[in-house]
């Protein structure tokens, strides 16, 4: 711990603390510097019932104005909003607050200004549906223009944003989980085909039920697990029955240390039709897990993958380029095995102790002016 570093104060900005990617980075950061000697304050404008646990002598406080001070204008709801997470950064007076994800962006530049607080924001999706329309993506040009700092994860962001925003902009990476760092398991691999994430639209697991089922005479002894939860469950169990696999499909839902569930699997998918730096991604290629993935517009598959090299990567949506991936891996265990190992090379690129300390140098150099 450097002593130093309790003199400064970080605040760490989100909606709530919810099992998702970007929640589990912030959590993770905020251990990071605490165990740096920062002080470090978690605020979230809402408190789930599953969430990531923050780590000791961290504190939490809650941005919502609460339902007493619920008005019927949102307008008015708006700005009392603003009010509240303003007093926040002047009561607790942080060197810097870090922010993510949409509007959250905005609401942490526009409470900062007037404060001694610095604004960094970070974009860690699909920069044009974080800020979708022309309206939105002016504003954000405008915002973030005037943030003490913006962080993005992929250079294609670079170019959503005016130039001004794109020059001022840094690209930091997300470093690996600690839960998936270890050895690569290089026994023979269950027949079993995973993939992990919400069970949403953008997602696409349709694509991968129906790539697995144009395979099914051919690897008979394969099944296909999803993990994870959301409003289409029930869609992907009735189409797995309609069209002739449902007996060989599972959707074990959330399950804790997911990294066990999925290290022997031959083969993980992600279908996605966008995503920022999946999370989901990185931990699959640590694993070392044969893996297939579409190329999605922020760039952040090609981040972290070559194709042919550390996996294969095909063009989002299309069922016929994923069903040729499939067979090409299913079909050739020692060429998917190299993938594997070559992809598993990841996690010395992305360990916490390569990644974090880049994130410590660019606070240091934003609070330090």
């Amino acid at each position: 711990m450097n002593e130093k570093n309790a003199e400064k104060k970080l605040a760490f900005y989100i909606g709530s603390l919810s099992k998702g990617g970007a929640e589990r980075v912030f959590v993770n950061l905020a251990g990071y510097f605490q165990e740096e000697g920062y002080r470090v304050v978690m605020v979230t404008q809402y408190q789930r019932e599953e969430e990531y646990v923050l780590p000791d002598g961290i504190e939490r406080i809650l941005s919502d104005i609460g339902e007493e001070k619920v008005s019927g204008s949102r307008i008015v709801n708006f700005f009392r909003r603003l009010d509240k997470l303003h007093a926040i950064w002047k009561e607790q007076k942080p060197d810097l607050v870090l922010s993510c994800i949409g509007k959250n962006n905005f609401m942490a530049v526009v409470t900062a200004m007037g404060t001694k607080t610095k604004s960094v924001v970070s974009v860690v999706g699909e920069a044009k549906e974080e800020y979708p329309g022309r309206g939105m993506r002016m504003l954000a040009d405008f915002l973030f223009s005037r943030a003490a700092g913006v962080i993005l994860q992929t250079e294609r962001s670079r170019s959503f944003f005016c130039k001004k925003v794109g020059k001022k902009a840094v690209i930091l990476p997300n470093s690996l989980n600690p839960a998936f760092i270890r050895p690569r398991y290089e026994g023979e691999r269950e027949k079993k085909i995973v993939s992990v994430g919400r069970m949403d639209a953008n997602k696409n697991h349709e694509m991968q039920l129906r790539a697995f089922a144009a395979l099914q005479d051919k690897y008979p002894e394969y099944e296909l697990v999803i993990y994870g939860d959301g409003e289409l469950r029930a869609y992907i169990e009735e189409t797995a029955e309609k069209i002739g696999v449902g007996a060989r499909v599972f959707l074990p839902g959330i399950v804790p240390d997911v990294a066990a569930h999925i290290e022997r699997a031959a083969l993980f998918l992600l279908t996605s039709y966008s995503e920022g730096v999946s999370n989901a991604l990185i931990e699959a290629l640590a694993l070392g897990l044969p893996v297939i993935a579409t190329d999605v517009p922020s760039g952040g598959t090609e981040e972290l993958m070559t194709n042919g090299k550390n996996g294969l990567v095909i063009p989002a949506g299309d069922l016929e380029a994923l069903t040729g991936a499939m067979d090409k891996m299913l079909g050739d265990a020692a060429y998917a095995d190299a993938l594997g190992r070559e992809a598993a090379k990841i996690q010395e690129r992305l360990s916490p102790e390569r990644v974090n300390p880049r994130w410590k140098a660019y606070f240091e150099e934003i609070i330090n002016g």
